[in-house]
């Protein structure tokens, strides 16, 4: 049985409010689960030690009967001190999209065009 330790969604619609859960990577997203080990308030601000609650002696026990954490749970254990941090690169991130691309070539393209014109301008 693969395990996960991760979020299962609760609340209201545009308030959400998760559960740190440890489930069959099988099971959906909001089902079934094996233990509810904290919980996720993505409302409260960021420096609110209410945002995230976790047993952290559950969630060691977990990973060590072989649990994968999620992205976002990970980075929650990372920041309780418990799993070492990661370093995390995503060059595509920055990268501007396909249109976005095109347009800057075109500006470009104009923009040469236009410096080209004048320097003959002010040669003649």
């Amino acid at each position: 049985m693969a395990l996960k330790i991760r979020l299962a969604r609760g609340g209201s619609k545009k308030r959400p409010h998760y559960s740190i859960v440890v489930s069959d990577s099988r099971m959906p997203r909001d089902g079934r689960f094996i233990e509810k080990i904290g919980t996720y308030n993505p409302l409260l601000a960021k420096d609110d030690e209410r945002r995230v609650n976790m047993d952290v002696e559950r969630a060691q026990y977990w990973i060590g009967h072989g649990a994968q954490a999620t992205d976002r749970v990970q980075r929650f254990l990372e920041n309780a001190g418990v799993a070492e941090k990661q370093t995390r690169n995503n060059p595509q991130k920055a990268k501007p999209g396909k249109a976005a691309q095109e347009r800057a070539e075109a500006k470009a393209a104009k923009a040469a065009a236009a410096a080209e014109s004048t320097e003959e301008a002010g040669a003649e």
